[in-house]
């Protein structure tokens, strides 16, 4: 008898950062988020200002003085007054920095114990290959990152049963995750790693958005025990 299993895997989150002006990053300005199953890292700043004006100066004009007539006299031309030149206002560009990177998380494989045909109404011992934690540290123009994430399993045994850990599992007899199967058959056996985390730069921490998961399938068979009659 063959066991039908429905499963929906939940899209993963995308969020992305929005847009950010470097004149609001004078700083920096980090986020890390998760997209189409990788871990996103952005890094954005700015420095200096948008620009510097020099200011016009302001020009007095000097009071004219009409002079006193006696006799007329010869008057030479006047000489023409030479303004001065202006100063031209010099603007000082402002400057930004941004980068982006994408980082891949570790995958899994999966093992069940015994490992060839188990029998019903025997626990069948199973586990992964994934790391408790995984770290990373990035440097993004200048800025430290630092990335901790860690994973969670929900397995699909195939029968309709379902059990939800943090525990990686392992091989008898220090194994915790263990299903009984009660009819013989083959099972369609699933593997559901949820990673989700938090990333500090400048000793303050902050959660990342969204999760990433990954599915890892196979098959399982198992048997019935063959019946004996003794004297």
């Amino acid at each position: 008898m063959k066991a039908k299993i429905l499963f929906l895997v939940s899209a993963i989150t995308v969020t992305s950062l929005s847009p950010l002006k470097a004149a609001d990053c004078e700083v920096a300005c980090i986020d890390v988020y998760t997209q189409d199953g990788q871990l996103i890292f952005e890094a954005r700043k700015g420095s200096g200002p948008k620009a510097s004006v020099a200011p016009k100066p302001v020009v007095k004009p000097k009071p004219v003085v009409k002079p006193k007539v006696i006799a007329k006299p010869k008057v030479a031309a006047p000489k023409k007054k030479v303004a001065p030149k202006k100063k031209i206002p010099v603007a000082v560009a402002a400057t930004s920095l941004s980068d982006r990177i994408s980082k891949a998380l570790p995958t899994t494989g999966v093992a069940y114990q015994p490992n060839f045909q188990p029998l019903i109404n025997v626990p069948v011992y199973f586990w992964c290959d994934m790391p408790p934690i995984f770290r990373s540290k990035v440097d993004l123009i200048g800025e430290v990152i630092d990335v901790t994430m860690r994973p969670s399993f929900a397995w699909a045994f195939g029968d309709g049963s379902f059990k939800s850990t943090t525990d990686p599992g392992a091989p008898f007899p220090n194994g915790k995750v263990t299903h009984t199967y009660s009819n013989p058959g083959t099972y369609p056996l699933l593997l559901i790693t949820t990673w989700g985390g938090t990333f500090a730069h400048n000793g303050v921490e902050r959660a990342i958005t969204g999760q990433i998961r990954k599915v890892t399938a196979l098959t399982i068979t198992v048997v019935a025990a063959n019946t004996r009659f003794t004297n």
